[in-house]
């Protein structure tokens, strides 16, 4: 695992104040090891408390040491039972909330549910549901990192710290990638544009966009405001209204905007979750002539045959952070690397509970980032 390692924060980070409490949300043993490492760095211990399921599937929650007047920071990472894990989060704040818990902060570096944070025809937003209820059940503060959206922040009525991996990934390109000068930042479709050339400029790197991919699920054309109405509909238009109707779009085929022949790819993206679309911009990068490929994503979900899909294609190496829990997915491809955040996580607990700015965990990060 790679790890940034800062003389500057490493020599403050166990100075905080009494009354601070780390608690783990969480019922599954793998999606501890994020907490532990928090812990250490802040030199405090893990609270007692026993999160675990009955045998009718239902949470229970038994807090073993006194919260009143505490902070609590409660930790908890998105195991694949997200469900169950969002329901650990939610009863485990409700029990420091009537404890009296002075406050409540969540430790959330995955935020799940939050590609669901826009109106899809006649679903839901679910992102906003999950923070109301996170609200309602008592949370005060939420530090979380690379909102799939930032936009996401405004569903809370309580602070929300976005926090960013990108120098942790800029720093494992600069150190893991000896010829890393003839790279350039790749960004596998339109939208993600912006954040590849964030990369592009902080490490004075070409960048180069992949156009006209297999249509995104997160495109407007899955939008109901994009919805033609039904027949039965139209027939109730009143006949002087003449609505224009909007012209359907024509994917063009597959086209890199930049030159990528005898260079190396870095396809950035916040989250790897289903890989075909990386490996269909993998493929298109060899043909273009891109002698290797990496991909970097902050929160690596690599859910379902993602390893063995990404073992076998032309991708050489895929770095993620440990938001996370991945183990598993590294036993079955070596090719998945893993960098540690826990540093930027503990750095902002120990400020918040001593009431010091967290600024500086934001410094040159500007509105597009």
């Amino acid at each position: 695992m790679f790890c940034v390692s800062s003389t500057a924060i490493g020599t403050i980070m166990n100075i905080t104040k009494g009354g601070l409490v780390l608690f783990s949300a969480n019922s599954n043993s793998s999606c501890m090891e994020l907490s532990k490492r928090i812990a250490e760095r802040l030199g405090v211990e893990m609270g007692k408390v026993q999160v675990y399921q009955e045998p009718n599937r239902e949470t229970r929650v038994q807090i073993q040491e006194s919260v009143r007047g505490k902070d609590v920071f409660i930790i908890q990472t998105v195991s694949k039972d997200v469900n169950t894990t969002i329901m650990e989060l939610l009863i485990m704040v409700y029990a420091c909330k009537t404890s009296c818990a002075k406050s409540i902060i969540g430790v959330i570096p995955y935020f799940p549910y939050s590609k669901q944070c826009k109106m899809r025809k006649r679903g839901s937003i679910v992102s906003k549901l999950l923070a109301s209820m996170m609200c309602k059940a008592g949370l005060t503060h939420l530090i979380t990192m690379d909102l799939h959206q930032k936009e996401i922040q405004g569903f809370f009525n309580i602070p929300v710290d976005n926090l960013r991996a990108s120098p942790f990934l800029l720093q494992y390109i600069q150190e893991e990638i000896p010829d890393y000068r003839n790279a350039v930042i790749v960004a596998k479709s339109p939208a993600s544009a912006k954040r590849a050339q964030s990369f592009a400029e902080r490490l004075r790197l070409g960048i180069a966009v992949i156009h006209g991919e297999a249509q995104d699920a997160e495109s407007d054309m899955v939008d109901g405001r994009h919805s033609p109405p039904t027949a039965k509909n139209v027939a109730a238009i009143h006949p002087s209204l003449e609505i224009p109707m909007l012209i359907p779009k024509e994917k063009p085929p597959i086209t890199v905007v930049g030159d990528v022949g005898g260079r190396i790819a870095i396809i950035v993206d916040d989250i790897i979750d289903d890989v075909d679309s990386f490996l269909a911009a993998a493929e298109t990068l060899k043909e273009r002539g891109a002698y290797k490929i990496f991909v970097m994503a902050t929160h690596g979900l690599l859910s379902s045959d993602a390893p063995r899909l990404i073992e076998e294609s032309a991708i050489d190496e895929v770095v993620v952070t440990n938001t996370i829990p991945h183990e598993i997915q590294k036993l079955q491809c070596p090719k998945i690397k893993t960098v540690d955040i826990s540093m930027i996580l503990s750095e902002a607990i120990r400020r918040i509970h001593n009431g010091e700015s967290m600024s500086y965990l934001f410094r040159n990060i500007g509105l597009d980032d």
